[in-house]
């Protein structure tokens, strides 16, 4: 017989680790990271398979919080896609060495 996993433990959020943003417990893979390859067209099992180290439950408790918090992530996502756009542009100003 398996053990019952509370999957409110599957979600956490530790300030100064991946910047507070929620993600999944005892790794460093955020709900943002998951959230993008979701909407990018990737099904469950095939981020499984790209993160071995995440069981199909943290996914999708991942994308639970996900399709929970929409607001909050979209928005993590936006800034994360505007924080790129800045860095790309200084790496193409020559202003990064």
């Amino acid at each position: 017989m398996t053990t019952a996993v509370d999957i409110g433990t599957l979600i956490v959020r530790t300030p100064g680790t991946c910047g507070g943003h929620p993600r999944i417990a005892g790794t460093r893979m955020s709900v943002r990271s998951i959230a993008i390859d979701y909407k990018a067209g990737m099904t469950p099992e095939k981020i499984a398979e790209e993160f071995p180290h995440l069981t199909l439950a943290q996914i999708y408790a991942g994308l639970a919080y996900y399709h929970a918090n929409k607001d909050e992530v979209e928005a993590e996502i936006a800034a994360y896609y505007e924080e790129c756009k800045y860095w790309e542009a200084e790496y193409m100003a020559g202003k990064l060495s």
